[in-house]
């Protein structure tokens, strides 16, 4: 049986794989980069996929090991809402280009709420 530990490690590696890899991209579409001349598309793709799996991986196992039943917490599902749109973020940036500079902050508050809902847990 895994330990709740090793399901916390692979959600924050998740995480922090999701956060680099946007702010990778971002950097190169708000710098005039489009995604056909972007050499790090691939990589940057890929770590934010494994991501994205990872934060899945870690949070469904943690919700086992804790004893979460169904019906989920309204936290749970603020948190799965968060993680849909950070896995679009990288289609809506290479979209919107320089005029998606906004969601700089908007990556920023997303990661601040998914902290909070998890931390607090007040729904």
């Amino acid at each position: 049986m895994i330990d709740v530990t090793v399901y916390k490690f692979l959600h924050f590696l998740g995480i922090i794989m999701i956060f680099v890899s946007l702010g990778g991209v971002m950097v190169h579409v708000f710098n005039g980069g489009a995604k056909v001349d972007n050499v790090w598309r691939k990589p940057a793709g890929i770590t934010h996929g494994i991501g994205l799996l990872l934060v899945l991986l870690g949070g469904f196992g943690m919700m086992a090991r804790l004893g979460i039943p169904w019906p989920w917490p309204g936290w749970l599902f603020v948190k799965l809402a968060i993680w849909l749109v950070l896995g679009g973020m990288t289609g809506l940036l290479y979209r919107l280009g320089t005029g998606g500079k906004s969601l700089w902050v908007v990556v920023m508050l997303l990661g601040a709420i998914a902290a909070f809902m998890a931390i607090m847990k007040p729904l």
